[in-house]
């Protein structure tokens, strides 16, 4: 799966990201590894591998990049800045490889971006940072008791963090009220059960001799997980004894959403005594993307119940996402997608008036998805990520109150990836920024017109400089119908123009998802560059951040433009760029882009070799073993027994064209993907193989849509290589 996944654990969000994706691409917004600052050794010894130094000698030339420098970048995230607007923590995340494990640790650095500091240094996780209100402590998650529990570090005087949760269930993402005398999180419950006997339930079912499951509806699972009951609530803990309470103790639906939901989909009112929430609908349907934005009051009700939420979108049948007051308490955002069943519309910036409850998009008239956002502290200002023409672009909403925005809301960063965004008081922004040749860093960029982003960290500094990693360079070409279309090129590192070099087409997942300007830890332009191959990323038809329609245009027609698109991009790069060698070029793709390259297999011989990863292979089977039914049956207009053109199932399978397909093909699958079950790229392999076409099946029993744990990748870039190397040397 290729950037921001569609089918994905969709999105990240306001404040974190929006962007949901959802089969394929490499997302969003996902991520993991090692480097230079990391205090504590780092462990290399995996299989068939030898360890690569993270910081290499200075006098070495710049070499090619290996799977094992990119699992030593030190991944960095989740910027947090102090009320005072002088400090920020953040996390940084690396890998231990004898483990197989990742560790991330809270870090600090100054505003003038002095030596960072490493602030906990733990075994496990230590995440999630958030400031207290008066800037004395920070609030965090750790694993370290055994269980996800939420701990407090001083930062106002020298000491050790203390646990404040006890729950006998895991908690996750805590934020703080504004008078700082209260957080709120998440915790998975059973209806109407308490923590305890949620936990005991929840024990029993473990160590039963039958590990049956039973169903009476849909969905019986999500992902990579089955069903077990439990439902995510929202709740409050205080922070004088660790207590906590749910706040919606009978709610039947997930509050904030399974998965896909984080801590920016629930916050404060200013002043404490109202929180707003996103939940699924309390009946829950697979094919409803419909979510809504829910007030309730943080204050107990009568006989010491939690108060009765109350929907402020119940007209809406589209999805909201990551509610945010403004400081002053005049207005609730919020994120929001007008169409029903379309998880790919337009993230839309809304304003609630909370005086007049009169509801109004800001950003219609964009024509881009909002990715994140959040308030100034004077509530005259919001600073947002935009999904721009392959770049995550931030921009400034000055006076929301007072008007809405369209395409010429100018761009305040350069090309590439910008994530995290936190507002200075002073006017300024912090955030992480990556690009195809360099993974992320902390920058700020300060107020003024004239600004110009400033680096705040360098964890990976040393190793960036000891690899031979070339930008991605942007094309456009006219694609189906003459619309103009864009594509990435990156070049092999030792790159000689006077060369012949083999190419990789690679075709991004979604299918509403695109290839960034970015670093991405699975799908990383470099790497599949680094054997001496160039690599062309085409944002074809369905790709994000070429306005809606651009995107709507895929839909019901998964083969169509999208497939003339990739061939006229590929076509037009041959042409342009005379070092790309037309004879020996390979295609590769994710989920969606699994999918295309299977349509490929059966409709062209121009690819000496195909690489297809979690691909579909049959739409009709498909339908009936993925989770979520609102996307295929948006896609192609229904169920198979009642879509608007029934033959369209059949007609766009590529299980319909296995007699004409020829090309050596590599089959990747992971059992636990319930997205697009393993069933799909085992069925591929076999019509392959019964045809005898040359073909390879990769299947890993731990992995869901993405490979994620370490000796697995190695697996994975280890057969991809060996695989185009094969057909293209």
């Amino acid at each position: 799966m290729p950037p921001q996944d569609k089918r994905l654990p969709r999105r990240g969000r306001a404040v974190q990201a929006v962007g949901v994706k959802r089969f394929g691409s490499l997302a969003i917004l996902a991520a993991l590894v090692v480097g230079p600052l990391v205090t504590r050794p780092v462990h290399s010894a995996l299989p068939a591998f030898s360890p690569t130094p993270a910081q290499p000698p200075a006098a070495k030339a710049p070499r090619a990049m290996t799977i094992n420098d990119l699992l030593a970048v030190q991944v960095v995230s989740d910027p947090q800045v102090s009320p005072q607007g002088d400090r920020i923590v953040y996390t940084v995340k690396v890998i231990d490889r004898e483990t197989g494990r990742s560790n991330t640790d809270l870090w600090l650095v100054d505003r003038q971006g002095k030596t960072p500091r490493q602030l906990t240094s733990h075994p496990g996780s230590d995440r999630h940072p958030r400031w207290s209100p008066d800037g004395r402590s920070v609030a965090f998650l750790s694993d370290r008791s055994g269980s996800t529990q939420v701990w407090l570090l001083p930062m106002d005087q020298s000491g050790e963090a203390r646990q404040l949760t006890r729950l006998p269930l895991d908690v996750e993402g805590p934020i703080w009220s504004p008078q700082g005398d209260r957080l709120a999180a998440m915790v998975s419950v059973l209806p109407g059960k308490s923590f305890e006997e949620t936990a005991e339930t929840l024990r029993q079912r473990r160590e039963a001799k039958s590990q049956a499951k039973i169903y009476d509806d849909l969905m019986v699972r999500h992902w990579d997980t089955w069903d077990d009951g439990t439902r995510q609530h929202v709740i409050l803990i205080d922070v004088a004894d660790g207590s906590a309470r749910d706040l919606i103790p009978d709610w039947t639906a997930h509050a904030p959403p399974f998965f896909s939901g984080s801590s920016t989909d629930y916050a404060f009112s200013p002043d404490g005594e109202e929180l707003a929430f996103i939940s699924e609908p309390l009946t829950e349907h697979p094919w409803t993307t419909n979510k809504d934005v829910w007030i309730v009051s943080t204050r107990p009700g009568e006989n010491g119940r939690s108060a009765t939420p109350r929907n402020l979108t119940a007209g809406s049948l589209g999805a909201e996402a990551a509610p945010s007051y403004s400081p002053d308490g005049r207005f609730l955002a919020f994120l929001r997608q007008e169409r029903a069943g379309f998880e790919a519309d337009q993230w839309v910036l809304t304003l609630f008036d909370r005086q007049t409850s009169g509801v109004r998009p800001l950003t219609l008239k964009l024509d881009r998805p909002i990715e994140e956002y959040a308030w100034t502290a004077d509530s005259q200002a919001i600073v947002a990520t935009i999904d721009d023409r392959g770049s995550v672009a931030l921009v400034r909403l000055d006076h929301p109150a007072q008007r809405e925005y369209g395409p010429d809301l100018p761009r305040l960063t350069p090309t590439g990836t910008h994530r995290g965004i936190r507002p200075l008081p002073d006017g300024g922004v912090v955030m992480v920024r990556h690009h195809s040749a360099a993974p992320g860093e902390l920058f700020v960029l300060p107020a003024g017109s004239d600004a110009q982003l400033q680096p705040l960290t360098h964890h990976n500094a040393d190793l960036i400089a000891s690899l031979d990693l070339n930008r991605a360079e942007l094309f456009t070409f006219k694609g189906a119908e003459g619309t103009d279309v864009t594509g990435w090129l990156v070049k092999p590192p030792g790159f000689d123009p006077s060369r012949s070099y083999p190419v990789l087409c690679c075709i991004h997942g979604g299918p509403q998802g695109a290839w960034h300007d970015e670093w991405h830890e699975r799908w990383n332009y470099a790497l599949f560059a680094a054997p001496g191959y160039a690599v062309v990323a085409i944002n074809p038809r369905g790709s994000t951040g070429f306005g809606q329609t651009f995107t709507d245009q895929i839909s019901r027609d998964w083969t169509g433009r999208v497939y003339e698109d990739l061939m006229l991009g590929l076509d037009h790069a041959l042409a342009t760029y005379p070092f790309l060698d037309g004879d020996r070029v390979a295609a590769l793709g994710g989920s969606y882009g699994g999918f295309m390259v299977n349509w490929i297999a059966g409709h062209t011989d121009r690819f000496k070799a195909l690489v297809s990863h979690a691909g579909v292979f049959d739409l009709t089977s498909m339908y009936f073993t993925t989770e979520e039914l609102w996307f295929p049956e948006w896609e192609f207009g229904g169920p198979p027994w009642n879509a608007a053109d029934p033959k369209l199932y059949r007609a766009m399978s590529p299980s319909t064209y296995v007699e004409s397909m020829r090309t050596p093909t590599l089959v990747i699958h992971g059992a636990l993907d319930f997205r697009v079950p393993d069933s799909q790229g085992l069925a591929m392999f076999t019509a392959l193989r019964r045809q005898g076409v040359p073909a390879r099946y990769v299947w890993f029993p731990d992995e869901n849509h993405w490979i994620l744990k370490p000796a697995n990748r190695i697996v994975w870039w280890r057969e991809v290589h060996n695989w185009l190397d094969r057909y293209l040397r």
